[in-house]
């Protein structure tokens, strides 16, 4: 299997043994993503709305730089702290 890690300096940096995205014959694989600013390193202030946003930057980032973008996604689980926070997020 032919099989590629991916780092971009524009996503937050993978904490542990694993990487931002592995690529694999012709699929690629991200690691989830938390609302971390990848310039300051710190989590994003705000809401959900926010965090969400952030969230799916550090994604975009990530399947850029593996040569693949946002509207190429087949599937994404959502884990929320708060079920209440649904709607917001899905806006």
């Amino acid at each position: 299997m032919n099989r590629e890690a991916i780092h971009t300096d524009n996503a937050p940096k993978a904490i542990g043994p694993y990487a931002q995205a592995i690529k694999a014959n012709g699929f690629i694989y991200t690691a989830g993503q938390i609302p971390i600013d990848p310039k300051t390193g710190n989590f994003v202030e705000g809401g959900i709305n926010e965090q969400t946003r952030q969230v799916l930057e550090n994604l975009k980032a990530v399947l850029a730089a593996a040569g693949s973008s946002l509207d190429q996604v087949v599937k994404a689980t959502v884990y929320l702290k708060n079920i209440g926070d649904f709607a917001a997020m899905n806006e």
